[in-house]
């Protein structure tokens, strides 16, 4: 079995890729990372090449790790993970999260409650992690 994880180079994507490698790492699974579209400043809508997933994991130390790259330029980010979480029959699937306001808290947001509903494996959400524990590395609780 593999972990799906959501990626898009942003502070959620980066957050979900760090804790799918922690949890990879605990597990000894390898990754299915599912490079999904959005909105570059140059290149407008686009998703992250292997070339660029495999720089990020570099950045955080884990360029060894048993990862592979699905990138989909399809719009529903939510069907796309959900295809691919399905097709590997994935054991976990993490998804990164926007930080809300307190008002905004409930309010996943329909890629990420796509995901969370349509699932047929646990999902892990986390939030962009500049104030999480152990999100620079790849080591951490």
């Amino acid at each position: 079995m593999s972990i799906v994880v959501g990626y898009s180079p942003s502070g959620q994507g980066r957050a979900a890729l760090r804790a799918a490698l922690r949890y990879g790492k605990r597990t000894g699974e390898g990754l299915v990372i599912a490079s999904h579209l959005y909105h570059d400043a140059e290149r407008g809508m686009t998703a992250a090449t292997e070339d660029e997933v495999r720089d990020e994991l570099r950045a955080v130390g884990a360029e060894q790790a048993d990862v592979t790259v699905r990138s989909s330029l399809e719009s529903d980010i939510g069907e796309f993970l959900l295809s691919v979480v399905d097709e590997v029959t994935a054991s976990l699937v993490v998804i990164g999260l926007r930080r809300k306001p307190p008002i905004g808290k409930l309010n996943l947001g329909a890629s990420a409650r796509r995901v969370v509903l349509g699932a047929a494996c646990p999902v892990l959400a986390v939030k962009d992690g500049h104030h999480a524990s152990g999100v620079g590395g790849v080591t951490g609780s």
